[in-house]
């Protein structure tokens, strides 16, 4: 066999190994809740807080899919053009013009190309959060922020880069099995590596208190069979109003992380039933569906890139002679682009699915849900304080708590 022949086998196993694990790890038998059960839950909440809420949602939505459309269409215009392959030779040009400039150098001035068009789009989704009170962070702290996300991106960003591109360069009839495998790889390192070493970067985590509620989160850790090394605090309100927990990490790593907001705007119930839904996820290893459709669908697009490579109608139009040139990268990055927009359809509906599975995880655990038998009750409240809103719709001055 060729080896196009060999990429086209490894592809339908791919895609059939992918298809697998998304039928048998997501809940697809989960219906949604009834349409007048949404309505009666809307019913339950100040009128005014679910107006604000869905006018915030509004205002948000340009910025939202005007980024989309700006990120689309600048990936075409590099990718499909002979713009993008002139950007990498400019840039690699001053030292030395060989490979490894264009490959690493030029592949991230196309990356960063796209995020500064992107960036105006980004800038009127934070003045929105900022002007409907969810965050604190002003636009310097804004700034440091993006700056460390770039830094972030630009490190692993150049680490893939010059291992794709040394692979094409050196096994050009089989780079597309090694990139594959290599993919994969790096999409499962970055899980276990991401909470330990990235998060720290944007956050600072203290131990909690030891206290009563320290102790029923770890109780319900261990009642739920779902072991954690620590409780954390993360200084969220340095950036945001917005309510949230999560777990993170795997095996020795894991933790539960506690937003300092949930902790000062919601009564230990309240915080128990947050957790509790990301002890969820966590029980039903809803982070290793993700590493493993991640890196399957990485894996993936590896190959079906190399398979790509022979459309000559797309070489041409980038003006490149085959797709494994560091010249090709922005074609690249165009066909991925066009990918992750149709894909993000299903992948929202995945995301809902699984979010579903862990509210009624957290019911369950936390007793809840013996409260109207199979009935989703809202969480108990305060005097005068609203219940939580409905996952999709959340109060401006209690923002949704789900991950």
């Amino acid at each position: 066999m060729t080896p196009r022949a060999w990429a086209s086998l490894a592809l339908a196993v791919l895609a059939a190994l992918l298809v697998a694990v998304v039928a048998s790890r997501v809940p697809w038998q989960r219906p949604p809740a009834p349409r007048s059960d949404q309505l009666a839950a809307l019913a339950d909440l100040p009128a005014a807080e679910v107006a604000r809420g869905r006018a915030f949602h509004a205002a948000l939505r340009p910025g939202t899919y005007g980024g989309i459309v700006a990120g689309l269409l600048i990936a075409l215009l590099l990718g499909l053009t002979p713009l993008g392959a002139r950007l990498v030779e400019l840039v690699g040009r001053p030292f030395g013009g060989n490979w490894v400039a264009q490959a690493v150098l030029g592949g991230l001035a196309v990356v960063l190309v796209a995020d500064l068009v992107t960036l105006p789009f980004a800038a009127w989704r934070h003045a929105v959060v900022a002007r409907y009170g969810l965050a604190t962070q002003g636009w310097g702290g804004w700034t440091v922020d993006l700056l460390k996300s770039y830094a972030v991106s630009a490190v692993i960003g150049a680490v893939a880069l010059l291992g794709f591109y040394t692979v094409t360069r050196y096994a050009p009839r089989w780079w597309w099995a090694i990139g594959a495998v290599g993919a994969a790889a790096l999409v499962t390192l970055l899980s276990f590596v991401l909470p330990v070493l990235v998060e720290p970067i944007f956050n600072r985590f203290t131990p909690m208190e030891p206290g009563p509620l320290r102790t029923e989160l770890m109780a319900l850790a261990e009642a739920d069979g779902v072991p954690v090394r620590d409780v954390l605090v993360a200084d969220a309100s340095r950036r945001t109003r917005a309510l949230n927990a999560y777990v993170s990490g795997f095996g020795p790593t894991r933790r539960i992380v506690v937003y300092d907001t949930l902790l000062r705007a919601a009564p230990p119930a309240e915080v128990a039933s947050v957790v509790a839904h990301e002890l969820g996820h966590a029980k039903e290893r809803d982070v290793l569906t993700g590493t493993l459709t991640g890196a399957l669908g990485a894996a993936a697009g590896v190959v079906a890139l190399y398979l790509l490579g022979s459309w000559g109608a797309l070489l041409r139009a980038a003006g490149v002679g085959s797709v494994a040139e560091s010249r090709a990268f922005p074609l690249l990055v165009a066909v991925v682009t066009v990918a992750g927009v149709l894909a993000a359809p299903a992948q929202a509906w995945v995301s809902r699915q699984l979010e579903a599975r862990a509210d009624a995880h957290a019911l369950a655990l936390t007793g809840a849900g013996r409260l109207r038998g199979d009935a989703a009750p809202a969480l108990p409240r305060q005097p005068g304080r609203p219940r939580s809103a409905p996952l999709g719709v959340p109060l401006l001055g209690q923002p949704s708590v789900h991950s």
